[in-house]
């Protein structure tokens, strides 16, 4: 469900929802309106690649370590974009930030979750 709902904002914003779009601030469409093209291929790789690798963890395929993988990078090179672009505040709040490390945690924990069940013989 966590990475479900990863690629359901991915989906909603991308497509511009309005029912999605409406909590967020002007200011924060505008910087997302004016996000690079790269910003959005990054997010598409991490959040897909996250309910990739959930999916194939659900299999036990070892295809899940590297669909985990991709998700890290991805976020990893989506995080560059709010480094060197003027975020809207609604990205500097404790709760934005913190649901950032939530990400971060959750993405590197699944990854090591799938190599510990690889090394294990779990995934095949």
């Amino acid at each position: 469900m966590w990475n479900a709902f990863g690629c359901t904002d991915f989906s909603m914003t991308v497509t511009r929802n309005p029912e999605w779009l409406a909590p967020l601030s002007p200011e924060m469409i505008d910087w997302l309106d004016a996000a690079p093209s790269w910003t959005i291929v990054t997010w598409a790789l991490g959040v897909w690649g996250g309910l990739a690798g959930s999916l194939l963890l659900l299999l036990r395929s070892r295809w899940a370590v590297a669909a985990f993988t991709v998700s890290l990078l991805g976020l990893a090179v989506n995080q560059i974009y709010p480094f060197v672009s003027d975020v809207p505040a609604m990205l500097t709040s404790p709760a934005s930030i913190g649901i950032t490390l939530v990400i971060w945690a959750v993405a590197l924990f699944l990854l090591w979750y799938a190599m510990r069940l690889r090394s294990a013989g779990v995934l095949r």
